[in-house]
């Protein structure tokens, strides 16, 4: 029995580890951190030419017509190269929920838009408080046939900025029933401030509706399969960014010396390692099923990247947290790069759903 990833994905794989490691060392990343964007345009050129925008887009709009699997291994490598700008959200969690929900001139207007390179979306989920859980969103939106009128404020809302349109989630006013709408970034009523954020990988805003347009959005469990996706792709960005902070940190530690040893050569910083390794390697086998069980429409697959989102959001935050103690005191400084990955793993634990959450939506799907 195979439990590997096919060929052609290794090649993908490998073939997106070596253009980053040529496009976007850490001289760029840190190039796009200091940027007024963060968007590093030059590289996104170069992946558009290569067709990464539109890997999971069906071939009618442009696209290589891929799956979630697939796209998981150019977002582990994004991980591991900290690759800034819209990526993750734009070409994977837009792209995915716009390709799943019913084909409308909304969906094939942004799809081929995506694909060919020539438009970025983004979603806004978060209301006031950081959850995503429906019952605490309060961004309220009024029904006009196909037509939502959108009112309330968004926060962590990924490259808003530099967005030509973005995915809202809004309650019904009279019905309370969980909506996604369309707005495009020019409507009248959208108002956008850029926030501060602590991964300066990652750029966001809080966007404030008021009476906004928006074209509605339709899918069976639409809300849920966004869900779904935006875990899945967090958790993948996870997993490549934490094989980058182990490497880094055993690296180090096979060339600092303390007492007249390389520092590696201590049980506890050899154990530390390990246990980061042995926790790493069957989250990857999780995060792989997982993506094939999304893809293959499998009953579990939500329980499943639930699962995936929980365990690496833990692993990367916990394990980057080991990697910088590794380093010693030079792992807490600026000049370091450690801190790039350190800072990711936050951003990453808590967006599209903590631990916790996610651990919560296991045992309700599992009915436990």
């Amino acid at each position: 029995m195979d439990f590997g990833i096919s060929e052609e994905q290794q090649q993908l794989k490998d073939s997106a580890r070596a253009l980053l490691t040529n496009e976007c060392p850490t001289t760029e990343v840190r190039k796009a951190m200091a940027s007024e964007d963060g968007y590093p345009r030059a590289l996104y050129d170069h992946v558009a030419k290569l067709g990464w925008h539109g890997l999971i887009v069906q071939e009618q709009f442009g696209g290589a017509g891929l799956g979630m699997l697939d796209m998981a291994m150019l977002l582990e490598e994004g991980g591991y190269a900290a690759m800034p700008g819209p990526f993750l959200f734009s070409s994977t969690i837009v792209a995915g929920v716009l390709k799943i929900a019913r084909s409308n001139e909304q969906t094939g207007k942004w799809l081929s838009a995506i694909a060919a390179g020539e438009a970025i979306g983004t979603v806004a989920l978060t209301d006031r408080t950081p959850s995503i859980d429906p019952r605490d969103f309060t961004t309220i939106a009024t029904k006009s046939g196909e037509t939502l009128r959108i009112n309330g404020t968004k926060t962590l809302v990924p490259y808003a900025s530099a967005a030509d349109f973005i995915i809202v989630t809004a309650k019904d006013a009279s019905s309370a029933e969980l909506m996604l709408g369309v707005v495009e970034k020019n409507a009248r009523g959208v108002k956008i401030t850029p926030r501060k954020n602590l991964d300066l990988t990652r750029r966001v805003a809080t966007v404030e509706f008021e009476k906004a347009s928006a074209a509605r959005l339709h899918g069976e469990n639409l809300y849920s399969k966004l869900v779904d996706i935006g875990a899945l792709a967090i958790a993948a960005d996870s997993l490549g960014g934490m094989e980058r902070a182990l490497e880094m940190a055993v690296e180090y530690s096979k060339v600092r010396e303390q007492f007249g040893k390389p520092i590696g050569s201590f049980q506890a910083l050899k154990h530390a390692a390990a246990e980061i390794v042995s926790e790493l390697e069957p989250a990857r086998s999780l995060l792989w099923y997982a993506a094939y069980a999304f893809d293959a429409g499998l009953p579990d697959a939500s329980r499943y990247i639930a699962m995936a989102k929980a365990r690496l959001s833990d692993i990367y935050a916990r394990g980057s947290d080991r990697a910088v103690l590794m380093h010693g005191g030079i792992g807490f400084t600026w000049e370091h790069d450690m801190h790039i990955w350190f800072k990711r793993a936050r951003f990453n634990e808590s967006y599209f759903g903590s631990p916790a959450f996610h651990r919560e939506r296991v045992a309700e799907l599992g009915a436990y």
